[in-house]
């Protein structure tokens, strides 16, 4: 019998651009608790307890914040992203506002 492992994104987010590509796919699904999770992914690479360190924010806290159905602060995101090395950036969509609720 083969013995499976879980997928554990987070063993291969070792730079800032490999975790901003990763967030950026995540991002671009529409997806909420994708991206909750991505985050989590990321921070889980760096090292939660550092990310905690840095930020001032408790682990425990951190561990329930990026997971799906989580809905963390928009500070906390942030202040990981921050930490992360991460920017959000703003673009104009050329998408109407129904095609955006329907993607």
């Amino acid at each position: 019998m083969r013995k499976t492992t879980d997928f554990d994104a987070s063993k291969y987010l070792d730079s800032a651009e490999m975790i901003a590509e990763y967030l950026n796919q995540a991002l671009a699904s529409g997806d909420c608790d994708l991206l909750m999770l991505a985050i989590g992914d990321a921070a889980k690479a760096r090292g939660i307890a550092q990310i905690a360190r840095d930020t001032g924010l408790g682990r425990e806290s951190l561990y329930k914040s990026f997971v799906a159905g989580a809905k963390p602060r928009f500070d906390t995101v942030l202040k990981v992203l921050q930490v992360l090395r991460v920017e959000l950036h703003a673009y104009a969509s050329n998408k109407s506002a129904s095609e955006m609720h329907t993607s």
